[in-house]
């Protein structure tokens, strides 16, 4: 094999390997479960998939970036709590049931996207409505600065 074809193939499998992916939970008790496990926070994102600009903005933006999965992957458990509006993207009965009761306890105005940052008891340390007006590193090095001075 050609070397230079083989050092593409390389690099390019180091950079695929090397970007972390983020494990999106659906049902927050399960979350919560995993989060004291693991010692680590939750994060909640309420979100419409397919019709809010902001919602897509942000997730695309901000929470998979690199810089974002590489820091949640250790320090936080993502939950997504969706709202899809198109009846080709509709949750099923039960997930919506779960969805309306997290909504209910962390999201009773409506707000999209909100985000939150919680304990592993689902205690509120913070909430970010909108689209948060910093860098995604400023967003990180906020949540950072949340969890070294949380419980």
């Amino acid at each position: 094999m050609n070397i230079k074809l083989l050092s593409t193939l390389l690099l390019i499998g180091f950079f695929c390997t090397s970007f972390s992916t983020i494990k999106w939970y659906t049902n927050l008790e399960e979350a919560k479960k995993i989060a004291k496990k693991e010692h680590k926070y939750i994060l909640l994102n309420f979100s419409g998939s397919d019709w809010c600009g902001p919602c897509i903005r942000m997730h695309k933006e901000i929470l998979e970036t690199e810089i974002f999965s590489t820091f949640s992957t250790k320090n936080l458990v993502m939950v997504n709590v969706d709202f899809p509006r198109l009846k080709k993207n509709q949750l099923s009965a039960a997930q919506q049931k779960v969805n309306d009761g997290v909504a209910e306890r962390y999201n009773s105005q409506g707000i999209f996207p909100l985000t939150v940052l919680l304990t592993e008891n689902g205690k509120i340390l913070k909430q970010w409505e909108g689209y948060p007006k910093v860098t995604t590193s400023q967003f990180v090095d906020e949540i950072k600065l949340l969890i070294d001075h949380g419980e």
